[in-house]
């Protein structure tokens, strides 16, 4: 019998895929978990949450409940391809306006930085910008 302790490392793509599957369940200690504290999350400008974020809370607080204050969000797929500088991320999806139901189609890559086993930098595109930034206007008036 051996004493030695078997440890099991993800993949850079593995936190990314579990990263999006607590995503995709509203799993936000999940979220979190793989997220380093100190995280940098740089959206498009043009949206309402956009700009550089940074730290696993601000994050929480400034993406997340600024996109799920207006709209719920259900993703459909999330595609994870690892290369020798990162991992990209293909989302895909749609946000539902809370206050009229409007839909929007919602697609997004983002490129993360992993290290020790935690995402410590995420850079997002996502289609569409201004379109989704109207549709968050519109969900925040109550008005198509």
């Amino acid at each position: 019998m051996s004493d030695r302790t078997e440890t099991v490392t993800q993949s850079p793509a593995d936190v990314v895929r579990g990263l999006y599957d607590a995503l995709g369940k509203g799993d936000v200690p999940g979220v979190l978990a793989r997220l380093a504290p100190d995280v940098i999350v740089d959206e498009p400008s043009g949206l309402p949450y956009g700009g550089v974020h940074q730290g696993r809370e601000v994050f929480v607080q400034s993406v997340l409940g600024a996109m799920m204050g207006h709209a719920s969000v259900a993703l459909t797929d999330a595609e994870v391809f690892e290369g020798p500088t990162g991992v990209v991320g293909k989302l895909t999806g749609t946000l539902t306006a809370h206050s009229t139901g409007e839909q929007f189609p919602l697609t997004m890559v983002e490129i993360h930085q992993v290290q020790d086993g935690t995402v410590h930098e995420i850079d997002v595109y996502t289609k569409n910008p201004h379109d989704l930034a109207a549709f968050y206007s519109r969900a925040e008036a109550g008005t198509r």
